[in-house]
């Protein structure tokens, strides 16, 4: 690669970043930081009709959250912006002369009821293709049909236009696509896109030709919805001159829906009930929001690994991949051409992978607000060392407090099905007894191991069954019947917790 890599990610702010939307920001990133390039975040924006309020920061602080870092941008700099498209007009303008004056764009005056028209008759006459094309112009309102003075006159009476592309007549277009190979499509088969609309901004196909130019950028990696513009974009860097500088493509699967068939879509999230989004979405016209997987649980590099393995795969299979792993073993060349199934169950189970290999210390941090808004007086170094006992029982962080509530606060309930099953005649008597044992071991000795030990040896010295003893006893400390290994559980709690526990339990617990 002798050109220096530049790449960017290129969102609309016309709503919130689809996962979709992030897989393809994190394969631009991997690619760029894998050949030591630039990561940009270009934010287009000249479609105002569908701007929507809040959109633009959504995306930077998903991005952010995801661990993908941006090189250059609208808050970084850098020296080839601005990077709001919103903010380049005089730009685009002064670049779609140079198409009007080479031929390659015209004005065109036809109104919404003309264009509506014009579609009508093709219809009514059976034609198959509908498009403002070579064969259709010549019976509009442009400068086909109109003299210069014409058009003059229509532009400086205010009249209003847009500027279409002037499509080559039955020309090949040929192009390598990293990922598919070569694309070949007949320009007889595109129509005149319309490159200015007639409110004075460009469309995505104008200003993106026109600002990968200016940008340098070398590669353009995007989803395959943009394959069928691909052609289209190629003419215009041949219009432009550009050609040689033109970047290379690589148009990447679809993230599918669960059952295979489709895009993933954030009906499909609602429907199956996981989140398709990276952070929560509050939508600013109806207020309702829609969740997203760092408040439902998940760890950053836990959803990134996921999106990365959603249509590539490394050289050795391996899933588990930091960021740096998936830099160095990134391959354009492997991305697949066929869609990626999404699970919302291997996302989980990423994540639980994620969870159970963080340290401790690290996961507290993360879970030490939530729980000190349950539990205000709790101590640092004891949320450590319950989560140390319960991570590995836990998918998501927000599974903490189900699998953990118990260490915080004594039970107010025990689950009528245990007791049904666990609690025979014989029960309080036998939790008398291990309530004696227990109250004689010292407190410094009050630890996993030393109680397992004592409370074994009861149970082994009256030949009793070890269900019989340490179900019922799991039930009075944490009122379920679940729970981590239940001597470490007694360590955790203490001495004195573990003993009122058993009391309580004794006295409320009615067969």
């Amino acid at each position: 690669m002798n050109k220096k890599v530049r790449i960017r990610f290129a969102p609309s702010p016309t709503g919130p970043l689809h996962i979709g939307g992030v897989r393809t920001a994190l394969f631009n990133y991997l690619f760029a930081k894998k050949h030591h390039g630039d990561f940009l975040l270009r934010i287009e924006d000249t479609d105002q009709t569908r701007y929507v309020k809040g959109a633009e920061e959504y995306i930077m602080k998903s991005l952010e959250w995801c661990g993908i870092k941006i090189d250059e941008g609208i808050k970084e700099g850098g020296n080839f912006g601005p990077y709001r498209q919103s903010e380049r007009r005089d730009i685009y303008k002064e670049h779609i002369k140079t198409l009007l004056n080479n031929g390659s764009a015209y004005y065109a005056f036809d109104t919404p009821d003309e264009l509506d028209a014009m579609r009508r008759r093709l219809e009514e006459s059976g034609s198959s293709v509908r498009q403002y094309n070579r064969f259709t112009r010549g019976e509009m309102k442009n400068s086909f049909t109109l003299s210069e003075d014409e058009v003059w006159a229509k532009i400086e009476k205010g009249d209003t236009f847009v500027i279409r592309f002037n499509i080559p007549e039955n020309e090949e277009i040929i192009v390598n696509d990293i990922i598919r190979g070569e694309v070949k499509v007949n320009s007889s088969q595109l129509d005149d896109k319309v490159l200015f609309k007639s409110d004075g901004l460009p469309t995505y196909h104008f200003a993106n030709v026109v600002d990968d130019r200016l940008m340098n950028i070398s590669h353009v990696i995007r989803g395959e919805e943009w394959l069928p513009s691909l052609p289209l974009h190629v003419l215009l860097y041949r219009a432009f001159g550009w050609e040689n500088e033109m970047p290379q493509f690589a148009h990447l699967p679809l993230i599918l829906k669960p059952e295979g068939k489709g895009k993933l879509s954030k009906r499909d999230g609602d429907r199956l009930g996981f989140p398709v989004f990276p952070l929560n979405w509050k939508d600013p016209e109806t207020g309702e929001i829609f969740s997203g997987y760092k408040e439902s649980g998940y760890l950053p590099d836990a959803f990134i690994n996921m999106l990365a393995l959603l249509g590539w795969s490394p050289e050795n299979d391996k899933e588990i991949l930091s960021l740096n792993e998936m830099i160095k073993e990134f391959d354009i060349h492997k991305v697949h051409k066929s869609g990626a199934r999404f699970s919302p169950e291997k996302t989980k189970w990423f994540n639980q992978q994620y969870i159970i290999n963080t340290p401790n210390d690290k996961l507290t941090d993360l879970l030490l607000p939530e729980t000190e808004k349950k539990f205000p007086d709790v101590d640092v170094l004891y949320v450590e060392k319950v989560v140390g006992l319960v991570k590995e029982r836990m998918h998501l962080l927000t599974d903490f407090f189900e699998q953990a509530s118990f260490f915080f606060q004594t039970p107010k309930e025990y689950n009528p099905k245990v007791v049904k099953k666990r609690w025979k005649e014989d029960t309080p008597e036998i939790l008398k007894q291990i309530y004696d044992i227990l109250k004689e071991i010292p407190e410094i000795r009050f630890t996993s191991e030393h109680t397992e030990h004592i409370v074994k040896t009861y149970i082994e010295k009256n030949e009793l069954n070890f269900g019989k003893v340490l179900n019922p006893l799991r039930l009075v400390l944490t009122g379920t019947g679940g729970g981590p290994h239940l001597f470490d559980i007694i360590s955790a709690l203490d001495k004195e917790e573990t003993l009122l526990r058993i009391e309580k339990g004794l006295k409320e617990i009615k067969k």
